[in-house]
């Protein structure tokens, strides 16, 4: 059982605000940033990288690559888990039920786009289990012979083919030309969580998965290495398998850069060299990434914060297709992941505003600026300016009941607000408002979320949603959820069911379904 620290919803701070980011630690932020460019871009920034440099190994995977896709803004990273076993004791197998045999398959894909002003990081998950056509190729698994094009997981790419194939494969789908490939296995893993200190994570339900060993209570836990593994593996507590599995990921992911750019790795040359040493011990990476570029992604990873990454995933049809082998795959709604993958290639952020839309948007600006001459707050300014992103939650909204009361002194506030929160999928009693006056006598500052013991998840999601808000938990107090706005309500923040597959249709308000890494890491 992993060290943990037991919270329900009621003791967790409030998150940051829809269309608002969570305030940078500027301080720790400015003063790493400051120290890690003193640092790398000086000889001995530079002797320390290359002396790491020399000790990675090296796999090319570009090597007589042809009809590739044009190179784009920014960087293109593939990040790859491979299943190897590798330098995992007999011991911590055991403990963390590391067991069969590897099939040297991708047990993670994931695509990680660095924006050419270094300020952004968009990280995309691919299902492994996603459809797809081979290319011809080279079976190394089977002594050599030759492969025509052939249907197959993308996760099997790997093991037909290696890294080669895995970029081939990955830049087919999606048009995306890669510039760096990453591979990472189990025992790397494992040991850069551990260099860390562990990382935090939190659920609102009780985790446990037979198979991988994985038994966390509800609230937050710090993870060690070994529990983190078993966390990002775990494929039975979730009811659609690999799709919860991949959230825990980007999850992980978040808290992960969260806890790196946030101690003290950047400021301590010692520390930031063992952690180089200890993560980069067991990954395999293309030759282009050299000195230079790791010194280039360190500076740029000094001045991030959980807010710099946004995350989603690809969006599926629902389908699938059969193989001709048999087994089941994942089948891509072609047209949303085409948008998705353009946004990428154009260098377009994700959790904000769709370029398309930056007319109306303007024009929108325009119109609240022109109302709101006397200074009166901007009520009626929709979603349209703040992220399109969707923040993935541990259940269905539509199963959370809430009832809107107004709270504030704002005729029809309350309404707007029972308006957006079932469009965002929650169930709610419909609020008109024609039977929403507002009062002075009631009126409240903050939003506030009333629910009982036996509804703490639902009040978790809902929380998700109005992220603002105070959670009250009072006995007997029934099934349906309180909620009272207060002056403070702005608008609803949209949430997803995070176990589910992501659909191109959570995407129609034009946005890609991608939350940033501070929606979803522990408050």
């Amino acid at each position: 059982m992993p060290a943990s620290r037991p919270q329900h919803p009621s003791s967790q701070r409030p998150r940051p605000a829809p269309g608002r980011r969570r305030r940078p630690r500027w301080g720790l932020r400015l003063s790493a940033v400051a120290a890690a460019g003193v640092l790398l871009t000086g000889g001995v920034g530079h002797a320390m990288v290359s002396t790491i440099d020399t000790g990675v190994e090296r796999v090319d995977p570009f090597h007589d690559l042809s009809n590739r896709p044009d190179t784009s803004k920014g960087l293109n990273f593939l990040l790859i888990g491979n299943d190897s076993r590798e330098g995992i004791t007999a011991e911590e197998k055991k403990k963390f039920r590391i067991g069969g045999e590897a099939c040297h398959c991708a047990d993670t894909i994931i695509l990680v786009h660095l924006s050419e002003d270094r300020e952004r990081a968009s990280v995309v998950s691919l299902p492994r289990d996603s459809y797809a056509e081979l290319p011809a190729h080279t079976f190394e698994a089977g002594g050599g012979e030759r492969h025509p094009a052939h249907p197959d997981k993308m996760n099997a790419a790997l093991s037909h083919g290696g890294p080669s194939l895995m970029v081939r494969t990955v830049e087919k789908m999606t048009g995306v030309r890669i510039d760096h490939y990453l591979e990472v296995n189990f025992l790397s893993f494992m040991r850069g969580v551990d260099e860390i200190g562990g990382v935090d994570v939190c659920t609102v339900r009780p985790l446990k998965d037979e198979k991988s060993g994985l038994d966390l209570p509800p609230g937050t836990s710090t993870l060690s290495g070994g529990e983190a593994l078993q966390y990002v593996r775990a494929r039975s507590v979730d009811p659609s398998a690999d799709f919860g599995r991949m959230q825990r990921q980007q999850k992980f992911l978040a808290a992960f850069l969260d806890k790196a750019v946030s101690t003290d790795v950047l400021l301590n040359p010692a520390k930031l060299r063992r952690t180089a040493d200890v993560m980069l011990e067991s990954v395999r990476v293309d030759p282009e990434f050299g000195v230079d570029q790791m010194l280039e992604l360190s500076r740029a990873l000094g001045g991030f914060d959980a807010s710099s990454a946004e995350l989603t995933s690809v969006p599926v049809d629902g389908s699938g297709k059969k193989l001709p082998g048999g087994g089941s795959t994942v089948a891509w709604d072609e047209e949303g992941a085409e948008r998705l993958f353009a946004a990428i290639r154009e260098d377009r952020p994700l959790a904000g505003a769709d370029v398309t839309d930056a007319a109306s948007d303007g024009e929108a600006r325009e119109e609240d600026a022109a109302a709101s001459e006397d200074g009166a707050p901007d009520r009626d300014r929709d979603a349209a300016d703040g992220p399109r992103g969707a923040v993935p939650v541990e259940l269905a909204p539509e199963e959370v009941r809430v009832r809107v009361e107004n709270a504030s002194t704002t005729a029809g506030l309350a309404a707007r607000a029972d308006e957006q929160l079932a469009a965002t999928g929650f169930t709610t009693a419909g609020l008109t408002a024609e039977d929403d006056p507002g009062s002075a006598a009631t009126s409240q500052s903050r939003t506030t979320i009333t629910h009982g013991p036996e509804q703490r998840a639902e009040a978790a999601a809902l929380r998700a949603a109005l992220p603002d808000a105070q959670l009250r938990e009072v006995a007997d107090h029934g099934d349906e959820l309180l909620v009272a706005v207060g002056e403070d309500f702005d608008r609803v923040q949209p949430v997803r069911d995070g176990r589910r597959p992501m659909s191109s249709q959570e995407w129609k308000d034009g946005g890609f379904g991608a939350a940033t890494g501070d929606q979803i890491i522990c408050d």
